[in-house]
Protein backbone atom coordinates (compact mmCIF):
# COMPACT_ATOMS: atom_id res chain seq x y z
CA UNK A 1 0.00 0.00 0.00
CA UNK A 2 1.55 3.28 -1.08
CA UNK A 3 0.90 6.81 0.14
CA UNK A 4 -0.56 8.24 -3.06
CA UNK A 5 -3.74 9.87 -1.82
CA UNK A 6 -4.80 13.15 -3.36
CA UNK A 7 -7.61 15.39 -2.05
CA UNK A 8 -11.02 13.87 -2.76
CA UNK A 9 -9.79 10.28 -2.95
CA UNK A 10 -10.74 7.71 -0.27
CA UNK A 11 -8.43 7.70 2.71
CA UNK A 12 -6.89 5.00 4.86
CA UNK A 13 -8.74 3.06 7.55
CA UNK A 14 -6.98 1.44 10.49
CA UNK A 15 -7.93 -1.80 12.22
CA UNK A 16 -6.84 -2.52 15.78
CA UNK A 17 -7.30 -6.29 16.00
CA UNK A 18 -6.78 -7.72 19.47
CA UNK A 19 -6.63 -11.46 19.99
CA UNK A 20 -6.25 -13.52 23.13
CA UNK A 21 -2.48 -13.86 22.61
CA UNK A 22 -1.46 -10.92 20.41
CA UNK A 23 -2.58 -7.66 18.86
CA UNK A 24 -1.99 -5.89 15.57
CA UNK A 25 -2.51 -2.47 14.04
CA UNK A 26 -3.17 -2.70 10.31
CA UNK A 27 -3.64 -0.05 7.63
CA UNK A 28 -6.09 -0.56 4.78
CA UNK A 29 -7.11 1.28 1.65
CA UNK A 30 -9.64 0.35 -1.04
CA UNK A 31 -8.35 1.01 -4.55
CA UNK A 32 -10.26 -0.08 -7.65
CA UNK A 33 -12.49 -2.28 -5.54
CA UNK A 34 -9.59 -4.12 -3.86
CA UNK A 35 -8.67 -3.81 -0.18
CA UNK A 36 -4.93 -3.37 0.28
CA UNK A 37 -3.53 -3.97 3.75
CA UNK A 38 -0.27 -3.41 5.58
CA UNK A 39 0.72 -4.27 9.17
CA UNK A 40 2.37 -1.45 11.07
CA UNK A 41 2.51 -2.89 14.60
CA UNK A 42 2.41 -6.27 16.31
CA UNK A 43 2.57 -6.88 20.03
CA UNK A 44 2.07 -9.67 22.55
CA UNK A 45 -1.01 -9.91 24.76
CA UNK A 46 0.27 -11.90 27.70
CA UNK A 47 -1.83 -12.49 30.83
CA UNK A 48 -0.56 -11.64 34.30
CA UNK A 49 -0.95 -13.98 37.27
CA UNK A 50 -1.37 -12.35 40.67
CA UNK A 51 -2.41 -13.64 44.10
CA UNK A 52 -6.09 -13.18 43.23
CA UNK A 53 -6.03 -14.80 39.81
CA UNK A 54 -5.32 -14.43 36.09
CA UNK A 55 -5.69 -10.96 34.55
CA UNK A 56 -5.27 -9.12 31.27
CA UNK A 57 -2.36 -6.67 31.19
CA UNK A 58 -4.77 -4.00 30.03
CA UNK A 59 -2.56 -0.95 30.62
CA UNK A 60 0.17 -2.44 28.46
CA UNK A 61 -2.41 -3.38 25.84
CA UNK A 62 -3.70 0.19 25.76
CA UNK A 63 -0.15 1.57 25.57
CA UNK A 64 0.59 -0.67 22.61
CA UNK A 65 -2.64 0.41 20.87
CA UNK A 66 -1.73 4.09 21.21
CA UNK A 67 1.84 3.44 20.08
CA UNK A 68 0.50 1.44 17.13
CA UNK A 69 -1.82 4.27 16.09
CA UNK A 70 1.09 6.70 16.32
CA UNK A 71 3.15 4.40 14.10
CA UNK A 72 0.26 4.19 11.65
CA UNK A 73 -0.02 7.99 11.50
CA UNK A 74 3.72 8.28 10.83
CA UNK A 75 3.41 5.67 8.09
CA UNK A 76 0.78 7.62 6.13
CA UNK A 77 0.74 11.12 7.67
CA UNK A 78 -2.58 12.88 7.30
CA UNK A 79 -4.24 10.04 5.39
CA UNK A 80 -5.99 7.99 8.11
CA UNK A 81 -9.69 8.79 8.22
CA UNK A 82 -10.89 6.34 10.87
CA UNK A 83 -9.93 3.68 13.41
CA UNK A 84 -11.88 0.62 14.61
CA UNK A 85 -11.15 -1.82 17.45
CA UNK A 86 -12.19 -5.47 17.72
CA UNK A 87 -11.28 -8.03 20.37
CA UNK A 88 -12.41 -11.23 22.05
CA UNK A 89 -15.71 -11.25 23.94
CA UNK A 90 -17.05 -11.67 27.50
CA UNK A 91 -14.26 -9.92 29.47
CA UNK A 92 -14.82 -6.47 30.94
CA UNK A 93 -13.69 -3.73 33.27
CA UNK A 94 -15.74 -2.10 36.02
CA UNK A 95 -15.58 1.69 36.45
CA UNK A 96 -16.60 4.28 38.96
CA UNK A 97 -16.47 7.97 38.11
CA UNK A 98 -14.52 7.17 34.95
CA UNK A 99 -11.80 5.27 36.85
CA UNK A 100 -11.11 1.57 36.32
CA UNK A 101 -11.73 -0.56 39.42
CA UNK A 102 -9.06 -3.23 39.44
CA UNK A 103 -7.47 -5.17 36.61
CA UNK A 104 -9.90 -7.09 34.34
CA UNK A 105 -9.85 -10.84 34.81
CA UNK A 106 -8.92 -13.26 32.05
CA UNK A 107 -11.74 -15.54 30.90
CA UNK A 108 -9.58 -18.57 31.73
CA UNK A 109 -9.40 -17.60 35.40
CA UNK A 110 -10.63 -20.31 37.78
CA UNK A 111 -13.14 -18.05 39.58
CA UNK A 112 -15.87 -18.66 37.00
CA UNK A 113 -17.02 -22.04 38.36
CA UNK A 114 -18.48 -20.39 41.45
CA UNK A 115 -20.21 -17.83 39.24
CA UNK A 116 -22.08 -20.53 37.31
CA UNK A 117 -23.43 -22.03 40.53
CA UNK A 118 -24.53 -18.62 41.83
CA UNK A 119 -26.41 -17.70 38.62
CA UNK A 120 -28.09 -21.08 38.16
CA UNK A 121 -29.33 -20.95 41.76
CA UNK A 122 -31.49 -18.00 40.67
CA UNK A 123 -32.08 -18.60 36.95
CA UNK A 124 -32.01 -22.12 35.58
CA UNK A 125 -30.03 -23.06 32.48
CA UNK A 126 -33.19 -23.58 30.40
CA UNK A 127 -34.59 -20.14 31.16
CA UNK A 128 -31.22 -18.48 30.73
CA UNK A 129 -30.85 -19.91 27.22
CA UNK A 130 -34.41 -18.93 26.32
CA UNK A 131 -33.59 -15.36 27.31
CA UNK A 132 -30.06 -14.84 25.98
CA UNK A 133 -29.62 -17.72 23.51
CA UNK A 134 -26.03 -18.31 24.63
CA UNK A 135 -24.08 -21.52 24.71
CA UNK A 136 -23.21 -22.48 28.26
CA UNK A 137 -19.64 -21.36 28.85
CA UNK A 138 -18.44 -20.84 32.40
CA UNK A 139 -16.69 -17.62 31.40
CA UNK A 140 -19.73 -15.82 29.95
CA UNK A 141 -19.87 -12.33 31.45
CA UNK A 142 -23.05 -13.03 33.42
CA UNK A 143 -21.22 -15.78 35.35
CA UNK A 144 -18.11 -13.65 35.89
CA UNK A 145 -20.21 -10.84 37.34
CA UNK A 146 -21.65 -13.21 39.94
CA UNK A 147 -18.15 -13.48 41.46
CA UNK A 148 -17.58 -9.72 41.87
CA UNK A 149 -19.08 -9.53 45.37
CA UNK A 150 -19.12 -6.06 46.90
CA UNK A 151 -17.24 -4.57 43.94
CA UNK A 152 -20.31 -4.77 41.68
CA UNK A 153 -22.66 -2.40 43.56
CA UNK A 154 -19.73 0.03 43.94
CA UNK A 155 -19.31 0.30 40.13
CA UNK A 156 -21.27 2.72 37.96
CA UNK A 157 -20.26 1.39 34.52
CA UNK A 158 -19.30 -1.91 32.88
CA UNK A 159 -17.34 -1.82 29.62
CA UNK A 160 -16.28 -4.80 27.54
CA UNK A 161 -12.67 -4.76 26.33
CA UNK A 162 -13.08 -2.98 22.95
CA UNK A 163 -15.61 -0.56 24.44
CA UNK A 164 -13.24 0.09 27.34
CA UNK A 165 -10.39 0.95 24.97
CA UNK A 166 -12.70 3.16 22.91
CA UNK A 167 -13.63 4.96 26.14
CA UNK A 168 -9.99 5.60 26.99
CA UNK A 169 -9.41 6.85 23.43
CA UNK A 170 -12.47 9.08 23.09
CA UNK A 171 -14.18 9.50 26.47
CA UNK A 172 -17.37 7.94 25.00
CA UNK A 173 -18.85 4.99 26.92
CA UNK A 174 -21.03 2.69 24.79
CA UNK A 175 -21.53 -1.04 24.23
CA UNK A 176 -21.42 -2.29 20.65
CA UNK A 177 -24.05 -4.99 20.20
CA UNK A 178 -22.00 -7.84 18.72
CA UNK A 179 -19.76 -7.98 21.78
CA UNK A 180 -22.58 -7.13 24.18
CA UNK A 181 -24.34 -10.27 22.93
CA UNK A 182 -21.59 -12.39 24.57
CA UNK A 183 -22.44 -11.10 28.05
CA UNK A 184 -25.58 -13.19 28.58
CA UNK A 185 -27.43 -9.99 29.51
CA UNK A 186 -28.70 -9.14 26.02
CA UNK A 187 -32.07 -10.45 24.89
CA UNK A 188 -31.59 -12.99 22.12
CA UNK A 189 -34.52 -11.64 20.12
CA UNK A 190 -34.70 -8.00 21.21
CA UNK A 191 -30.94 -7.32 21.18
CA UNK A 192 -31.54 -4.94 24.07
CA UNK A 193 -30.36 -5.25 27.67
CA UNK A 194 -32.50 -7.73 29.60
CA UNK A 195 -33.10 -5.50 32.62
CA UNK A 196 -35.38 -8.02 34.33
CA UNK A 197 -32.63 -10.66 34.20
CA UNK A 198 -30.07 -8.16 35.49
CA UNK A 199 -32.36 -7.27 38.41
CA UNK A 200 -32.87 -10.93 39.34
CA UNK A 201 -29.10 -11.41 39.41
CA UNK A 202 -28.48 -8.22 41.43
CA UNK A 203 -26.64 -6.60 38.55
CA UNK A 204 -27.25 -2.83 38.76
CA UNK A 205 -29.06 -1.56 35.68
CA UNK A 206 -27.01 1.64 35.80
CA UNK A 207 -23.74 -0.13 34.97
CA UNK A 208 -25.01 -1.26 31.56
CA UNK A 209 -23.94 1.33 28.95
CA UNK A 210 -26.08 2.54 26.02
CA UNK A 211 -26.06 0.09 23.11
CA UNK A 212 -24.88 1.03 19.62
CA UNK A 213 -24.57 -0.82 16.32
CA UNK A 214 -21.47 -1.49 14.24
CA UNK A 215 -20.87 1.50 12.02
CA UNK A 216 -21.54 4.13 14.69
CA UNK A 217 -19.02 6.98 14.82
CA UNK A 218 -17.73 7.66 18.34
CA UNK A 219 -16.00 10.91 17.42
CA UNK A 220 -12.36 11.87 17.50
CA UNK A 221 -9.54 10.90 19.83
CA UNK A 222 -9.48 13.03 22.96
CA UNK A 223 -6.86 15.79 23.01
CA UNK A 224 -4.34 13.99 25.21
CA UNK A 225 -4.48 10.85 23.07
CA UNK A 226 -4.35 12.86 19.84
CA UNK A 227 -1.12 14.50 21.01
CA UNK A 228 0.52 11.09 21.45
CA UNK A 229 -0.85 9.69 18.20
CA UNK A 230 -0.06 12.80 16.16
CA UNK A 231 -3.56 13.70 15.01
CA UNK A 232 -7.18 13.55 16.21
CA UNK A 233 -8.28 10.44 14.31
CA UNK A 234 -11.96 9.49 14.13
CA UNK A 235 -12.99 6.31 15.97
CA UNK A 236 -15.75 4.06 14.57
CA UNK A 237 -17.46 1.20 16.40
CA UNK A 238 -17.05 -1.85 14.17
CA UNK A 239 -18.23 -5.42 14.76
CA UNK A 240 -16.22 -5.27 17.96
CA UNK A 241 -16.41 -8.99 18.66
CA UNK A 242 -13.63 -10.39 16.51
CA UNK A 243 -15.80 -13.18 15.14
CA UNK A 244 -18.48 -10.69 14.12
CA UNK A 245 -15.88 -8.83 12.07
CA UNK A 246 -14.48 -12.10 10.70
CA UNK A 247 -17.91 -13.21 9.46
CA UNK A 248 -18.31 -9.90 7.62
CA UNK A 249 -15.29 -11.00 5.58
CA UNK A 250 -16.66 -14.38 4.43
CA UNK A 251 -16.03 -14.23 0.65
CA UNK A 252 -19.42 -15.62 -0.35
CA UNK A 253 -22.41 -13.64 -1.71
CA UNK A 254 -24.91 -16.36 -0.79
CA UNK A 255 -26.24 -17.75 2.47
CA UNK A 256 -25.63 -21.50 1.93
CA UNK A 257 -22.31 -21.53 3.77
CA UNK A 258 -20.99 -22.53 7.14
CA UNK A 259 -18.05 -20.66 8.62
CA UNK A 260 -15.15 -21.64 10.82
CA UNK A 261 -13.30 -18.68 12.28
CA UNK A 262 -10.23 -20.54 13.40
CA UNK A 263 -7.68 -19.05 15.76
CA UNK A 264 -7.20 -19.65 19.48
CA UNK A 265 -10.82 -20.83 19.36
CA UNK A 266 -12.69 -22.43 16.48
CA UNK A 267 -16.02 -20.65 16.08
CA UNK A 268 -18.14 -22.93 13.90
CA UNK A 269 -21.57 -21.97 12.65
CA UNK A 270 -24.01 -20.25 10.34
CA UNK A 271 -25.17 -16.72 9.63
CA UNK A 272 -28.93 -16.51 10.12
CA UNK A 273 -31.64 -13.87 10.19
CA UNK A 274 -32.97 -14.94 13.60
CA UNK A 275 -31.76 -16.90 16.65
CA UNK A 276 -32.43 -20.61 17.13
CA UNK A 277 -33.78 -20.94 20.69
CA UNK A 278 -35.00 -24.51 20.76
CA UNK A 279 -34.31 -26.77 23.70
CA UNK A 280 -32.47 -29.05 21.30
CA UNK A 281 -30.12 -26.19 20.39
CA UNK A 282 -29.47 -25.55 24.08
CA UNK A 283 -28.69 -29.19 24.80
CA UNK A 284 -26.34 -29.24 21.79
CA UNK A 285 -24.57 -26.23 23.41
CA UNK A 286 -25.02 -23.86 20.49
CA UNK A 287 -25.00 -20.10 20.89
CA UNK A 288 -26.74 -17.17 19.23
CA UNK A 289 -24.48 -14.15 19.11
CA UNK A 290 -25.08 -10.81 17.47
CA UNK A 291 -23.72 -10.20 14.02
CA UNK A 292 -23.42 -7.07 11.92
CA UNK A 293 -26.60 -5.62 10.39
CA UNK A 294 -28.86 -7.45 12.83
CA UNK A 295 -27.86 -10.93 11.71
CA UNK A 296 -27.31 -13.82 14.10
CA UNK A 297 -24.17 -15.90 14.39
CA UNK A 298 -25.53 -19.34 15.30
CA UNK A 299 -22.42 -21.20 16.32
CA UNK A 300 -20.61 -23.59 18.58
CA UNK A 301 -17.33 -22.82 20.33
CA UNK A 302 -14.78 -25.52 19.59
CA UNK A 303 -11.36 -25.59 21.20
CA UNK A 304 -9.20 -24.26 18.39
CA UNK A 305 -5.51 -23.83 17.66
CA UNK A 306 -4.98 -23.21 21.38
CA UNK A 307 -4.33 -26.96 21.62
CA UNK A 308 -1.40 -26.66 19.22
CA UNK A 309 -0.01 -23.38 20.56
CA UNK A 310 -0.19 -24.55 24.17
CA UNK A 311 1.48 -27.85 23.26
CA UNK A 312 4.31 -25.94 21.55
CA UNK A 313 4.63 -23.64 24.54
CA UNK A 314 5.02 -26.68 26.79
CA UNK A 315 7.52 -28.41 24.49
CA UNK A 316 9.63 -25.31 23.89
CA UNK A 317 9.02 -22.89 26.80
CA UNK A 318 12.05 -20.71 25.98
CA UNK A 319 11.38 -20.44 22.23
CA UNK A 320 10.33 -17.21 20.54
CA UNK A 321 7.09 -16.95 18.58
CA UNK A 322 9.08 -17.18 15.34
CA UNK A 323 10.87 -20.32 16.53
CA UNK A 324 7.60 -21.95 17.58
CA UNK A 325 6.06 -21.08 14.22
CA UNK A 326 8.97 -22.74 12.44
CA UNK A 327 8.70 -25.80 14.70
CA UNK A 328 4.98 -26.05 14.03
CA UNK A 329 5.63 -26.08 10.29
CA UNK A 330 8.07 -28.97 10.72
CA UNK A 331 5.70 -30.91 12.96
CA UNK A 332 2.76 -30.44 10.56
CA UNK A 333 4.90 -31.84 7.74
CA UNK A 334 5.77 -34.85 9.89
CA UNK A 335 2.15 -35.22 11.04
CA UNK A 336 0.95 -35.36 7.45
CA UNK A 337 2.89 -38.64 7.11
CA UNK A 338 1.28 -40.12 10.23
CA UNK A 339 -1.86 -42.24 9.62
CA UNK A 340 -5.15 -40.49 10.36
CA UNK A 341 -6.19 -40.74 13.99
CA UNK A 342 -8.90 -43.18 14.98
CA UNK A 343 -10.49 -42.65 17.37
CA UNK A 344 -10.24 -38.91 17.84
CA UNK A 345 -10.41 -37.27 21.26
CA UNK A 346 -13.00 -34.79 22.50
CA UNK A 347 -11.34 -31.40 22.02
CA UNK A 348 -14.07 -29.73 24.08
CA UNK A 349 -13.38 -31.78 27.19
CA UNK A 350 -12.95 -29.35 30.13
CA UNK A 351 -9.55 -30.91 30.79
CA UNK A 352 -8.15 -28.91 27.85
CA UNK A 353 -9.44 -25.45 28.79
CA UNK A 354 -6.75 -24.25 31.18
CA UNK A 355 -3.08 -23.64 30.42
CA UNK A 356 -0.63 -26.46 31.07
CA UNK A 357 0.69 -29.73 29.69
CA UNK A 358 -1.80 -30.41 26.89
CA UNK A 359 0.16 -33.40 25.46
CA UNK A 360 0.01 -35.23 28.81
CA UNK A 361 -3.70 -34.46 29.14
CA UNK A 362 -4.32 -35.87 25.65
CA UNK A 363 -2.46 -39.07 26.53
CA UNK A 364 -4.38 -39.36 29.78
CA UNK A 365 -7.67 -38.89 27.91
CA UNK A 366 -6.89 -41.95 25.76
CA UNK A 367 -5.51 -44.06 28.62
CA UNK A 368 -8.58 -43.42 30.77
CA UNK A 369 -10.68 -44.93 27.96
CA UNK A 370 -8.47 -47.91 27.33
CA UNK A 371 -7.16 -46.52 24.02
CA UNK A 372 -3.58 -46.33 22.76
CA UNK A 373 -2.38 -42.74 23.27
CA UNK A 374 -0.23 -40.82 20.78
CA UNK A 375 3.40 -40.73 21.88
CA UNK A 376 5.63 -38.73 19.54
CA UNK A 377 5.21 -35.02 18.91
CA UNK A 378 4.14 -35.69 15.32
CA UNK A 379 1.54 -38.21 16.49
CA UNK A 380 0.16 -35.72 19.01
CA UNK A 381 -0.05 -32.97 16.38
CA UNK A 382 -1.82 -35.34 13.96
CA UNK A 383 -4.16 -36.35 16.75
CA UNK A 384 -4.98 -32.70 17.49
CA UNK A 385 -5.57 -31.89 13.82
CA UNK A 386 -7.87 -34.85 13.20
CA UNK A 387 -9.77 -34.28 16.44
CA UNK A 388 -10.29 -30.59 15.64
CA UNK A 389 -11.41 -31.45 12.10
CA UNK A 390 -13.93 -33.98 13.40
CA UNK A 391 -15.25 -31.48 15.94
CA UNK A 392 -15.58 -28.88 13.16
CA UNK A 393 -17.40 -31.32 10.87
CA UNK A 394 -19.75 -32.42 13.64
CA UNK A 395 -20.55 -28.81 14.58
CA UNK A 396 -21.31 -27.87 10.96
CA UNK A 397 -23.61 -30.85 10.52
CA UNK A 398 -25.39 -30.18 13.81
CA UNK A 399 -25.81 -26.46 13.08
CA UNK A 400 -27.39 -27.21 9.71
CA UNK A 401 -29.78 -29.71 11.28
CA UNK A 402 -30.80 -27.50 14.20
CA UNK A 403 -31.39 -24.46 11.98
CA UNK A 404 -32.88 -26.44 9.09
CA UNK A 405 -30.35 -24.66 6.89
CA UNK A 406 -28.78 -26.08 3.74
CA UNK A 407 -24.99 -25.90 3.44
CA UNK A 408 -22.92 -26.46 0.32
CA UNK A 409 -19.51 -25.10 1.40
CA UNK A 410 -17.48 -24.43 4.54
CA UNK A 411 -15.40 -21.25 4.71
CA UNK A 412 -12.39 -21.40 7.02
CA UNK A 413 -11.01 -17.96 7.87
CA UNK A 414 -8.37 -16.73 10.29
CA UNK A 415 -5.05 -18.33 11.13
CA UNK A 416 -6.40 -21.85 10.70
CA UNK A 417 -6.98 -21.19 6.98
CA UNK A 418 -3.20 -21.49 6.49
CA UNK A 419 -3.11 -24.97 8.04
CA UNK A 420 -3.30 -27.21 4.97
CA UNK A 421 -3.56 -30.42 6.98
CA UNK A 422 -6.45 -29.05 9.06
CA UNK A 423 -8.35 -27.70 6.05
CA UNK A 424 -8.06 -30.97 4.13
CA UNK A 425 -9.00 -33.03 7.18
CA UNK A 426 -12.09 -30.82 7.66
CA UNK A 427 -13.13 -31.39 4.04
CA UNK A 428 -12.54 -35.13 4.38
CA UNK A 429 -14.47 -35.51 7.62
CA UNK A 430 -17.36 -33.22 6.66
CA UNK A 431 -17.73 -34.42 3.08
CA UNK A 432 -18.08 -30.78 2.00
CA UNK A 433 -16.00 -28.43 -0.10
CA UNK A 434 -13.80 -26.19 2.06
CA UNK A 435 -12.65 -22.74 0.96
CA UNK A 436 -9.74 -21.37 3.00
CA UNK A 437 -9.13 -17.66 3.38
CA UNK A 438 -8.77 -14.86 4.10
CA UNK A 439 -6.28 -15.25 6.92
CA UNK A 440 -6.88 -11.66 8.02
CA UNK A 441 -10.67 -11.96 7.98
CA UNK A 442 -11.19 -10.12 11.28
CA UNK A 443 -9.10 -7.12 10.25
CA UNK A 444 -10.75 -7.07 6.81
CA UNK A 445 -14.25 -7.11 8.30
CA UNK A 446 -13.23 -4.37 10.72
CA UNK A 447 -11.91 -2.21 7.87
CA UNK A 448 -14.85 -2.80 5.57
CA UNK A 449 -17.34 -1.61 8.20
CA UNK A 450 -15.30 1.59 8.46
CA UNK A 451 -15.15 1.86 4.66
CA UNK A 452 -18.93 1.51 4.46
CA UNK A 453 -19.36 4.38 6.94
CA UNK A 454 -17.13 6.47 4.66
CA UNK A 455 -19.14 5.54 1.57
CA UNK A 456 -16.22 3.66 0.00
CA UNK A 457 -18.23 0.44 -0.49
CA UNK A 458 -21.87 -0.47 -1.07
CA UNK A 459 -24.42 -0.66 1.72
CA UNK A 460 -25.02 -4.41 1.96
CA UNK A 461 -22.89 -7.11 3.57
CA UNK A 462 -22.79 -8.80 0.19
CA UNK A 463 -21.08 -5.69 -1.24
CA UNK A 464 -18.41 -5.93 1.46
CA UNK A 465 -17.94 -9.63 0.81
CA UNK A 466 -17.45 -8.99 -2.89
CA UNK A 467 -14.50 -6.76 -1.98
CA UNK A 468 -13.03 -9.59 0.13
CA UNK A 469 -13.37 -12.08 -2.75
CA UNK A 470 -11.46 -9.69 -5.03
CA UNK A 471 -8.81 -8.88 -2.43
CA UNK A 472 -7.47 -12.20 -1.19
CA UNK A 473 -6.29 -15.53 -2.64
CA UNK A 474 -8.55 -18.44 -1.73
CA UNK A 475 -7.67 -22.14 -1.60
CA UNK A 476 -10.23 -24.87 -2.23
CA UNK A 477 -10.13 -28.34 -0.65
CA UNK A 478 -12.35 -31.14 -1.90
CA UNK A 479 -13.23 -34.16 0.27
CA UNK A 480 -11.22 -37.24 -0.58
Amino acid sequence: MTSTRVPGEPGVVTAVDLGATSGRVILGRIERGVLQMRHVARFANDPVHTRDGMHWNLLELYRQVVMGLAAAEREVPGEIVSVGIDSWGVDYGLFRGGRLLGVPYHYRDARNVAGVEAVHARVGAEELFARNGLQHLAFNTVFQLATEGEMLPFADRLLLIPDLLNFWLTGKAFAERSNASTTGLLGAETREWDLDLAKRLDIPEAILPPLIDAGTSLGKLSLDVAERVGRALNVVAVGSHDTASAVVAIPNPGRDFAFISCGTWGLVGLELDAPVLSEEARLANFTNEGGVDGRTRFLHNVMGLWLLSESLRHWEPAATDAQRSSLLGELLSEAARVPATAPVFDVNDPAFVSAGDIPVRIRNWYRSRGERPPETRAEIVRCIIDSLAQAFADAVSEAARLANHEISVIHIVGGGSQNVLLCQATADRSGLRVVAGPTEATAMGNMLIQARVLGQVGPDLEDLRAVVARSTPLTEYLPR
